[in-house]
């Protein structure tokens, strides 16, 4: 089963994902391939990756500090949460 989440993070795009992937890591997740959306001027992206667990999207956003909240999910919930999240950038972005 694939999994979504929602993280908060202080930090800028390239720190949240090595915070994000780091803390996947630490709760069992062993990432093999990952990609990361975001838009330059947006506080929020997503982070996609493939892991022996299953699929994993986290969305992220600007925050005070650091969380990771994390779900299992059916294919279709999956499928459209990483589709709207890809959608809502592309539009706001451009």
């Amino acid at each position: 089963m694939p999994y979504i989440g929602l993280a908060k993070s202080p930090y800028g795009p390239l720190r949240t994902q090595e915070a994000v992937l780091k803390e996947l890591t630490k709760r069992g997740f062993r990432v093999g391939f990952f990609k990361h959306h975001w838009a330059g001027d947006l506080p929020f992206g997503l982070i996609v990756a493939e892991t022996d667990r299953g699929d994993v999207a986290i969305r992220w956003a600007l925050g005070r500090e650091f969380s990771l909240k994390i779900e299992e999910v059916d294919r279709e919930t999956y499928d459209e949460f990483v589709e709207d999240t890809i959608e809502y950038t592309n539009a706001d972005s451009g």
